[in-house]
């Protein structure tokens, strides 16, 4: 009997010459077993090894896939050579306004005093300052909400404060609904805290209300996470109506829900959160890391009244608050008007980009808001999330496959997300060019 390693060799050299292509489907591991004479054990490690170099991936419920090649010439023509340009990363997703650090550094000079520095580096509680909670009021505030300053909390970051808040609501073994497309580190923050996240149901105007009750009636769920402004990867914005009928199933359940409104800065207009209708459940999510800037950043936490005490707990635990310094430079930035700035820079900056997007991957079945900077791009057949990422990669262009944001691991969306903001432009209509080509190649 071949070792399985040998035949994961013969495999491994049909996928490098390109008589298994990427997407292509291998057979059923019984089926390959029976036609190479081997166990079904063996078949299993010889895939298994497949899947450790890299070159297959498994979908529950659907197959073994070819991911990629270890040489260029099998993605068809339109791979003809790898990339000799830079690697454009459009995994990463950091918005930079032009003259970002020219508006951020003259806030930050008084923080330099001696007597300022010294108060500026001692711990910060997770009830911040009353100056801070008063300035994230202002800069959280929307046409028809506007926080009570003393419900806000800080932590390091947005996935900080998410975590505290889903570390405070949920115990381990309880489940969580969430969008069937969702944020990847929830995933991750998910799995630390032993909770278990369950696909709602979403269609254009986003999270079906309905979902959430038969959902609930079916199997209770402790809470939510949601992302009702400018979803990410989808881009939809939830309306009005629909965010009431989902206040209304929250209030009639019971449900505290977990509201991620770290890209709603972008909405000229921005909706009011679903704080607004269902105040004593809602826990809201901000930050400063899109806003300012990744390296210096604050994240905030809105909570109910009486929940205040309990969150503010969870922070100090779980490591989660917010550094002074970051605090103090954050409460400058906003009172000086400089985030007021950059936000507007930002929003123009976001626009050219879809621009580019439409102009590049007009023939394709492309989802984006024009104000936001990431697309969800569902790929042409035979593409499938996967391969296509890989395939991607061997020409310096790093995306983000869809199967990064399913929550139901037998619903695997064909689809990846471009994340707009980090790359300079003439990189990302270069990148986005070459994409168009591999996917209509």
């Amino acid at each position: 009997m071949d070792d399985y390693r040998r035949i994961a060799d013969r495999i491994t050299a049909d996928i490098n010459s390109g008589r298994l292509r990427p997407g292509q489907q291998l057979p059923p591991q019984r089926v390959f077993a029976r036609r190479r004479g081997i166990a079904g054990s063996t078949a299993g490690r010889v895939y298994a090894e497949l899947v450790r170099r890299g070159l297959v991936v498994g979908e529950v419920g659907r197959g073994t896939f070819v991911r990629a090649a270890a040489t260029a010439g099998s993605y068809g023509r339109a791979l003809i050579e790898p990339s000799t340009a830079a690697p454009v990363n459009l995994e990463l997703n950091y918005p930079s306004a032009p003259g970002q650090s020219e508006l951020l550094a003259p806030a930050l000079a008084p923080l330099l005093r001696p007597d300022v520095l010294t108060e500026a580096l001692r711990p910060a509680p997770a009830t911040g300052t009353a100056a801070a909670r008063e300035a994230v009021a202002d800069l959280l505030a929307t046409p028809a909400w506007r926080p009570a300053p003393d419900r806000v909390l800080f932590t390091g970051n947005a996935r900080q404060a998410i975590a505290a808040a889903l570390a405070s609501l949920v115990r381990p073994g309880g489940r969580v609904g969430v969008e069937p497309l969702t944020y990847p580190l929830v995933r991750e923050i998910a799995g630390r805290l032993g909770i278990t996240l369950v696909a709602l149901e979403a269609d254009e105007g986003g999270l079906r209300p309905e979902s959430v009750r038969a959902l609930h009636r079916a199997a209770p769920l402790s809470a939510l996470y949601l992302q009702p402004t400018l979803h990410n990867p989808t881009s939809v914005t939830t309306g009005e109506a629909r965010k009431r009928d989902i206040a209304d199933v929250v209030r009639e359940s019971g449900l505290p829900v977990v509201e991620d409104r770290i890209w709603s800065f972008l909405h000229p207009d921005s909706p009011a959160p679903l704080a607004a209708h269902a105040p004593g459940l809602a826990h809201v999510v901000d930050g400063l890391s899109k806003r300012v800037a990744p390296g210096l950043t604050v994240g905030f936490l809105v909570v109910p009244e009486e929940r205040v005490d309990e969150v503010a707990a969870a922070i100090r635990s779980g490591g989660w608050s917010a550094g002074r310094f970051a605090l103090e430079a954050g409460v400058r930035w906003t009172a000086d008007g400089t985030v007021a700035r950059l936000v507007e820079a930002k929003r123009v900056d976001a626009a050219a980009r879809q621009r580019l997007v439409a102009e590049e991957l007009a023939e394709f079945a492309v989802r984006a808001d024009p104000l936001t900077y990431y697309a969800w791009w569902e790929l042409p057949a035979p593409w499938r999330a996967d391969t296509f990422t890989a395939a991607a990669a061997e020409h310096g262009i790093a995306v983000t496959p869809g199967t990064a944001f399913g929550v139901d691991p037998k619903r695997t969306p064909d689809a990846v997300r471009l994340g707009l903001a980090s790359a300079a432009v003439p990189d990302l209509r270069r990148a986005l060019r070459t994409l168009a080509a591999l996917a209509g190649g």
